[in-house]
């Protein structure tokens, strides 16, 4: 009895002895997750992650993405003491929408400076007038406008019988010149023949009470204000015009960069003019430069650009990498645009008999291509490329976006890679030429919201059976070419196109305009899904720029750019995602805007 005590206790003591040392050895690290800067929930989040197409909540710590959670449960475990929590409530979450293709130094004027374009009566005009007067300085000139654009076809108008105007208004100074006494006007009409001048304007150029050539006159032998171009007065009043301070154009840089953040856009592919480079490197030394940019210089600079030791992806002052200011593509010009009956076609304008559109100078300089030739431009791409530079080429009518395949095809049989390569606008395609886009590898760079706007007038000019292969993004798709949307912000003088994406995805899903017209959609065989759009809008043109690896879709460890919408695109009828607004536009992991 004795022994067997002492043996259990033995024994009890053994077992305690290890427990103690096992208690008091070295233990293995518990694992913690530090704390995320930023958690966004109870979201509906669209990923563009094949791996993992949708989930419920982002965290981002510093510029990145830490995790893609399938539960707000999940993020939950990234929340700490000094953790912004978004609680989204069902928002709908993408990548950050890039903008293939925009006009960066132009998209502030028609925001700080007249827009006309809409304008065709004396009501619209004194509106304008007095919204611009209120934001220039005294002595600021009030210019551009482009009265008129929207006078000949309704704005919204499908070109269905009967919508055509024929009505021609023409404004006078007397509807001006008491709202802008210290702020002389010159306002053009969209097609640039006729300026409307008031009387400050005219006492500026030393014209006041005087009658110049090219001075339209009333019934009393009064200038009314408007004058023609070309002749004498127009020169005058050119000369006297005051140059934008820089001050005035920074201001629009700025009102520009608020609307691009206000429409969820982290990021713009902006076809570059080196006055508005010298801004945005102002603009960023300054912490102002709230979007990325993606610069796309002349064709004809590749040799320049090489000398000065830049390259694509580089800093346009440092020559380092840089993922929010540098240098990317070429942009080289073929054709006109449609609006002016100059896209090139190999057959001609059913409205204008012996016109089949005409080549543009390609570049920046004053030559031109010459017919049946395209060896200047195809000297001008390999200079590009000997410097580190994939050309973007204009391209719009039938023949343009053939004779820009037809190089393409050229340097790839040289052996020439052609990843990035695009034709920029791709707006009327032949047949055959679909399939070529995936065959040599070209991104087609559309443009959406061109199909609201430009149905009005498309079938007059091209007639029916071209106007099947215009904006034809699903036969695109079906034949396996890759889209990049880009809105071509601000537009050109006889159109205006919205940048915000709302209205891209709306057209290229309804194929309507902003009114719901026609109510089938224009050729609706051609209508995409959201989803598509979305793909055009974010991975897509990640990989355009070279950057798909680190952006464009919500994954662990790509940069955090984020769109934030207030509704689920995927879901709502098309009509309703023209009321869609943007919440949050996040990049590199700070909220740039918040509605």
């Amino acid at each position: 009895m004795k022994r067997s005590s002492l043996s259990i206790t033995g024994s009890l003591c053994a077992v305690l002895a290890v427990l103690f040392s096992a208690y008091c050895a070295p233990q293995e690290p518990v694992e913690t997750i530090p704390p995320a800067d930023l958690v966004l929930t109870n979201a509906f989040v669209y990923t563009m992650d094949p791996g993992m197409p949708t989930a419920a909540a982002v965290a981002v710590t510093g510029s990145k993405i830490t995790a893609v959670c399938q539960t707000a449960e999940e993020a939950r475990k990234y929340i700490g003491d000094a953790t912004r929590v978004i609680d989204l409530e069902g928002a709908f979450v993408t990548p950050g929408i890039i903008d293939g293709h925009v006009h960066f130094n132009r998209s502030g004027g028609l925001i700080n400076d007249a827009n006309l374009m809409t304008v065709s009566d004396e009501e619209g005009l004194r509106s304008e007038i007095v919204r611009i007067v209120e934001i220039l300085d005294d002595g600021e000139w009030i210019t551009a406008g482009l009265w008129g654009a929207y006078e000949q076809w309704a704005l919204g108008d499908a070109g269905e019988k009967g919508g055509r105007r024929n009505k021609k208004w023409r404004p006078h100074r007397d509807m001006i010149d008491e709202l802008s006494p210290d702020n002389p006007c010159f306002l053009c009409r969209f097609d640039s023949r006729e300026w409307l001048a008031n009387t400050a304007a005219l006492d500026e150029a030393g014209m006041g009470g005087k009658i110049i050539n090219g001075m339209v006159i009333d019934r009393n032998g009064r200038a009314t204000g408007i004058i023609e171009r070309p002749s004498p007065a127009y020169d005058m009043m050119k000369e006297a015009v005051k140059p934008k301070s820089h001050k005035r154009l920074l201001d629009e840089n700025r009102a520009a960069l608020k609307a691009l953040r206000e429409a969820g856009i982290v990021e713009v592919h902006d076809i570059e003019k080196p006055d508005q480079t010298a801004r945005f490197l102002e603009l960023q030394d300054n912490g102002e430069l709230t979007c990325r940019v993606w610069l796309r210089p002349d064709l004809s600079r590749g040799v320049e650009l090489k000398a000065e030791g830049f390259t694509m992806g580089l800093h346009p002052r440092t020559r380092q990498k840089d993922s929010w200011l540098r240098y990317g593509a070429l942009k080289g010009y073929i054709d006109g645009i449609m609006g002016t009956h100059g896209a090139l076609f190999f057959e001609p304008y059913d409205d204008q008999p012996n016109n089949y559109g005409h080549w543009r100078r390609h570049t920046s300089d004053d030559s031109s291509l010459k017919e049946g030739s395209m060896e200047k431009m195809y000297g001008l791409v390999k200079d590009g490329l000997d410097a580190g530079f994939v050309p973007n080429v204009h391209a719009i009518g039938t023949r343009g976006v053939a004779e820009m395949l037809d190089l393409y095809e050229r340097l790839k049989n040289e052996g020439v890679d052609l990843t990035g390569f695009r034709v920029i606008h791709a707006q009327v395609i032949r047949p055959d030429d679909f399939p070529r886009f995936k065959a040599l590898g070209v991104i087609a760079e559309v443009n959406p919201y061109h199909i609201s706007d430009d149905m009005r007038w498309m079938e007059e000019r091209i007639g029916h059976e071209r106007c099947q292969g215009a904006y034809a993004f699903k036969s695109l798709l079906d034949n396996g070419a890759m889209l990049s949307f880009g809105s071509d912000w601000p537009g050109t003088g006889v159109a205006e196109y919205h940048m915000h994406p709302k209205y891209l995805i709306y057209a290229a899903v309804s194929r309507q305009t902003l009114n719901g017209m026609p109510e089938e959609g224009w050729f609706p065989e051609q209508r995409i899904s959201v989803e598509e759009c979305l793909k055009a809008y974010t991975i897509n043109n990640a990989y355009a720029a070279f950057e798909d690896d680190i952006r464009g879709s919500l994954v662990e460890g790509k940069l955090a750019d984020i769109t934030v919408f207030d509704r689920n695109l995927l879901e709502i009828p098309a009509a309703e995602i023209l009321e869609t607004e943007v919440l949050y536009t996040i990049i590199d992991g700070r909220v740039i805007f918040e509605k």
